[in-house]
C-alpha cells in the first residue's frame, strides 16, 4: 500500500486519528536528509509537512521531494495563520495547505483530495467564461485547452467566482462561501489562493481574475460597462 510521509517526528495525536481514520499507511520521519532514503518503491503517495517551528526544513525537505523525477508525490503543508506570509514566497512547494489548528474534517477532506488521481470522463456540467472551462463533476479545469493542476480549495474558489462572472466578492463572502462559515482562517488565507490561481492560470490569463480595490475579487469583466 502507498505510504505518506509525514514530517516532523513525532506528530501530535490530531493528525495520527486522522490518519488511521482514513486508512492510510504513514511513516513518520525527523530527518529530512533521510526521506528520500526512506521512501519505498515508486516514491511517497503524499507528504504531510508542518512548516511552524523550523520553516527553511520544511520548505527544503518540499524541494527535494519536488526535485525527485521518479515520483510524483503531492504536498500538503500545515501551517499557521502567522506562518501565512512565508507561504506566498514558496508556492511552488506544496499543492495545498491546512491552517492550524486545523478541524480534522477539514484536513481529512484535504487529505482525501490530495491523494486521489482523478479519472475524468462522463457526462458533466461544464462552467465557461472565455477560455476557461471547468467541470464540476470531475472537478477538473482547463484554460485554452492545457489542464489545471488545482488543489481542492484553489478549484473550489475558481469554480465559485467563474459561476458569477462579473460580480465582486468580499474576502469574508468567499471565506464564508468557499471555506464555510466555521473556518477560523483570515482574509490572507483568500489572497494566498488568489495568487496562486493566477499563477497557474499563466501570464497570459492571470488578468481573468481582478482585484477591485478596496473590496475584493472578481473573474471577468464588470456587468456594468
Amino acid at each position: 500500500m502507498a505510504t505518506v510521509l509525514i514530517h516532523p517526528e513525532p506528530i501530535g495525536n490530531s493528525l495520527t486519528r486522522v490518519l488511521d481514520m482514513l486508512g492510510l499507511t504513514w511513516k513518520a520521519i525527523a530527518n529530512p536528509t533521510l526521506a528520500l532514503e526512506s521512501a519505498p518503491s515508486g516514491g511517497w503517495s503524499g507528504a504531510v509537512i508542518t512548516v511552524d517551528g523550523n520553516p527553511d526544513q520544511a520548505f527544503e525537505l518540499s524541494r527535494s521531494i519536488r526535485n525527485d523525477e521518479d515520483a510524483d508525490t503531492r504536498v500538503l503543508f500545515l501551517v499557521s495563520a502567522d506562518m501565512l506570509p512565508e507561504l506566498a514566497d514558496h508556492t511552488d512547494l506544496f499543492d495545498d495547505f491546512c491552517l492550524t489548528p486545523f478541524h480534522p474534517a477539514e484536513l481529512e477532506a484535504r487529505l482525501e483530495h490530495l491523494l486521489r488521481r482523478s479519472d475524468g470522463g462522463g457526462d458533466a456540467a461544464i462552467i465557461t467564461y472565455g477560455p476557461l472551462r471547468l467541470n464540476v463533476e470531475t472537478y477538473q479545469a482547463m484554460v485554452d485547452g492545457r489542464a489545471l493542476d488545482l488543489t481542492y480549495m484553489e478549484y473550489e474558489l475558481l469554480r465559485y467566482l467563474a459561476a458569477q462572472p462579473g460580480k465582486v466578492f468580499s474576502r469574508e463572502i468567499l471565506l464564508s462561501e468557499v471555506w464555510g462559515y466555521d473556518y477560523y482562517g483570515g482574509a490572507r488565507t483568500v489572497d494566498v489562493h488568489i495568487r496562486r490561481l493566477r499563477s497557474k492560470l499563466g501570464e497570459e490569463h492571470a488578468s481573468l481574475i481582478s482585484t477591485v480595490r478596496s473590496v475584493g475579487y472578481r473573474l471577468g469583466t464588470a456587468r456594468w460597462g
